[in-house]
């Protein structure tokens, strides 16, 4: 097991399978696709351990507060480090997380979006530390996102070449 998964086991946390979409839904696209020493992630929504999409769904600031959408961000940095684990074989091989977008399904008037994608941030840096885990970010507000998620995540890291 390497560090990041060390890690990982110490929080207790679990990485969650493979989203399923919901029936009659198809994605054409992938979860993690690699481009030389990049891997840029697709959009991901928060996933409990068992994959399923954990409550509580909906607006953050009318349906989800600002600490249950803290909670989604961290759900959702949970299912895209699954998604890496499975591209990748091993999340040491991320070598710095550069980009992240962070997308807040936001009731009109709500302005706190950077405090809800702090979930993501200070999962990553927890997991990566300051160096590692450092990474540019946008926290905006969007009137909807897919399955009245309240969380929408993409991003992009630098990997090593595989071990």
């Amino acid at each position: 097991m390497g560090r990041v998964e060390t890690r990982l086991a110490e929080l207790g946390l679990v990485l969650p399978p493979a989203f399923q979409p919901p029936p009659g839904v198809v994605f054409p696209f992938a979860s993690v696709r690699v481009i030389g020493a990049r891997a840029f992630i697709s959009g991901h929504g928060p996933q409990g351990p068992d994959g399923s999409v954990p409550a509580p769904l909906g607006k953050v600031g009318r349906e989800v507060s600002v600490e249950q959408g803290y909670a989604a961000a961290r759900a959702t940095g949970m299912s895209m480090l699954g998604s890496l684990k499975r591209a990748l074989g091993d999340l040491d091989r991320v070598t710095a997380w550069g980009r992240i977008f962070g997308m807040v399904n936001s009731a009109p008037g709500f302005n706190r979006q950077p405090n809800v994608i702090n979930g993501f941030s200070d999962l990553i840096l927890d997991l990566y530390g300051p160096v590692t885990g450092a990474h540019a970010r946008s926290a905006v507000g969007m009137a909807e996102l897919p399955f009245d998620i309240p969380v929408e995540i993409e991003g992009e890291v630098e990997i090593s070449p595989e071990i």
